[in-house]
């Protein structure tokens, strides 16, 4: 047993099984019972109804919703598509239906959630509501999840890519000078990385047509940024740094990047921490550049760019500390007189 298991192996695989463990328990507490809290949804109504229909909506049983009331339709219409909100009810007095504008370009999940919510309450009070979506996916993104999968494969490959840079040098220690290398080789990796996966949602599959150079970048930020953690994580760690890589995009980064289910359907602890890990951010940045011009990816952007630089810092430092530390036994001693 021992000849064939060595010590080493066999922690191997325990850390393996908890990984396997982390990933069926990050994603099925994540998916396996969505409920709709705070969904941001706005409102237009005239203001003799208005303030009767916010109090009723914020009353439902879970918190299901978060009205923000508006003036005017075309203030609804543009909080919609600065992904501010992920609905808006327009309500005509004059008549027994109203109008539910959706943007399902911006999250399936959401809409259906918002749009089953608001039919339950319109019935209740003896009223109806058309469904306009007025953003919505493109013909090869039906579910709208094109955005999540591309930024998965991107997130895997940097780290995966940053592994093999590892795995490639044998038993060499993650030097200064080697480091510093296999940072700089994970740029050209994330550009045509970037590339790649521009042409196949773009002209091959035809699931996030347009944006095609703004993908590019994208694209070569999010695998640069998992590359450059990889690298500091494996630095600091070795084969254990490979393990909380996996942990912190895969097991709990991409359950809760809002691709599948928006934060507003997720648990409290996976709708905290989406945005703030690569997955989520490059999901939203992805989205919101090829549906809605750009809006609301600031923020994301600096998510994807701390992680990148906190990834070569880390790393720097480490190979850096390493190497300070090795220097006085690497001294030769005087000659004896």
């Amino acid at each position: 047993m021992r000849d064939a298991v060595s010590t080493h192996s066999a922690l191997v695989m325990l850390g393996v099984l908890l990984l396997q463990l982390g990933f069926a328990l990050s994603y099925m507490g994540a998916f396996h019972a969505p409920e709709p809290h705070k969904v941001p949804i706005t409102l237009v109504a005239p203001s003799a109804v208005e303030r009767e229909l916010v109090a009723r909506l914020d009353a439902l049983p879970g918190d299901p919703l978060q009205v923000t009331p508006v003036e005017s339709r075309a203030e609804a219409r543009a909080r919609l598509l600065d992904r501010r909100t992920d609905a808006a009810l327009v309500v005509d007095p004059a008549s027994r239906a109203d109008t539910l504008i959706v943007a399902s370009a911006g999250g399936p999940s959401a809409t259906t959630a918002a749009v089953e919510i608001l039919q339950e309450v319109a019935r209740a009070q003896d009223r109806t509501i058309v469904v306009r979506d007025i953003r919505p996916p493109a013909a090869g993104d039906s579910r709208g999840l094109s955005s999540f999968y591309i930024v998965l494969s991107w997130t895997i490959g940097g780290y995966l890519a940053a592994s093999a840079l590892n795995m490639a040098a044998g038993s060499k220690k993650p030097t200064l000078r080697r480091t510093l290398v296999r940072l700089a080789a994970m740029l050209p990796y994330g550009f045509v990385s970037g590339i790649g996966g521009a042409i196949i949602v773009g002209p091959v599959l035809d699931c996030l047509p347009g944006a095609f150079w703004e993908l590019v970048g994208i694209g070569t930020l999010v695998v640069f940024a998992s590359g450059a953690v990889g690298v500091a994580l494996q630095s600091v760690a070795g084969t254990v740094g490979l393990g909380l890589t996996i942990l912190i995009f895969t097991i709990l980064g991409n359950p809760s990047s809002g691709g599948v289910y928006p934060a507003s359907l997720l648990p409290p602890f996976w709708s905290a921490i989406g945005q703030a890990l690569p997955p989520g951010a490059g999901t939203t940045v992805v989205r919101n550049t090829v549906y809605f011009d750009g809006n609301a990816t600031t923020g994301a952007l600096w998510i994807l760019g701390a992680w990148a630089f906190g990834g070569v810092v880390v790393a720097i430092l480490a190979a850096a500390l390493r190497a300070s530390r090795e220097t006085p036994r690497q001294r030769p001693a005087a000659p004896a007189l």
